[in-house]
């Protein structure tokens, strides 16, 4: 297992649910946060609680729809001077539940798409270059496990194709230390999975994350985070490592 003590992680969509729980485990790990929500105002307070556990923090915001204020929240991350070793690519959007599934609006693809694969992939394409030459990074992509439902469309063609792009990415870094994986919470009670959804978020840990502490240099694994559930940190990654590749 890699010890990330001290390290710099990105933690998008960290203002509530397993974006925030994620960030705080990662603290208690000692690692120094930062903290993506859409605007300051939604982590504030955790920028606080996070520095009280004693690491470094602080907040960025971007609308991740829009290309121009991520690639702006990045030009900000790197005027800091701030490492990024870590990125967990939380934030995602389920932009619609259509029951009557052959009226999908169209819209529902770009804005899916906008948010759910094309922002985790500019904020991977920005980080992984230094990751690469520095010969250390990890990447986490948040996906899901949502299958046979035309009535979520375009979310789950969304998390499809990220799931494609971060498979195909890390297969240019296998069996470097620079490793991508996937991570997929299940359907857990947050604004995005709703009241009836069968895991509390607190389930996700330490499977969401665990991909960031794997230290065997394969890269494009998916994990799925209730089959880690209730494992310390130690036995999940034994548990992570042991998983098949795709390469």
């Amino acid at each position: 297992m890699v010890d990330l003590k001290g390290k710099w992680v990105l933690v998008t969509g960290a203002s509530r649910g397993i974006g925030k729980l994620s960030a705080i485990f990662m603290a208690q790990q000692g690692c120094n946060i930062i903290l993506h929500s859409r605007k300051l105002e939604g982590t504030k307070e955790l920028v606080d609680e996070i520095k009280a556990m004693g690491v470094d923090a602080y907040a960025v915001a971007a609308e991740l729809s829009d290309v121009a204020a991520v690639d702006a929240m990045l030009k900000e991350i790197d005027a800091k001077g701030t490492q990024v070793d870590v990125v967990l690519n939380n934030a995602g959007l389920q932009i619609g539940y259509r029951v009557d599934y052959l009226k999908t609006p169209m819209d529902d693809f770009p804005i899916s798409f906008a948010v759910n694969t094309i922002a985790p992939m500019q904020i991977c394409y920005h980080f992984l270059p230094g990751m690469m030459e520095r010969g250390f990074g990890r990447i986490v992509n948040t996906t899901s496990g949502i299958a046979l439902e035309a009535e979520q469309a375009g979310y789950s063609a969304a998390k499809a194709a990220l799931d494609k792009v971060t498979v195909d990415l890390g297969y240019k870094v296998n069996g470097s230390d620079v490793i991508i994986s996937l991570a997929d919470p299940g359907w857990c009670r947050t604004d995005l999975g709703g009241p009836n959804a069968p895991n509390a978020p607190e389930s996700t840990i330490p499977g969401i994350v665990v991909g960031a502490f794997v230290n065997d240099g394969k890269s494009g694994r998916r994990y799925g985070a209730q089959e880690f559930c209730g494992m310390t940190l130690e036995e999940a990654v034994a548990k992570a490592e042991s998983y098949t590749a795709p390469y």
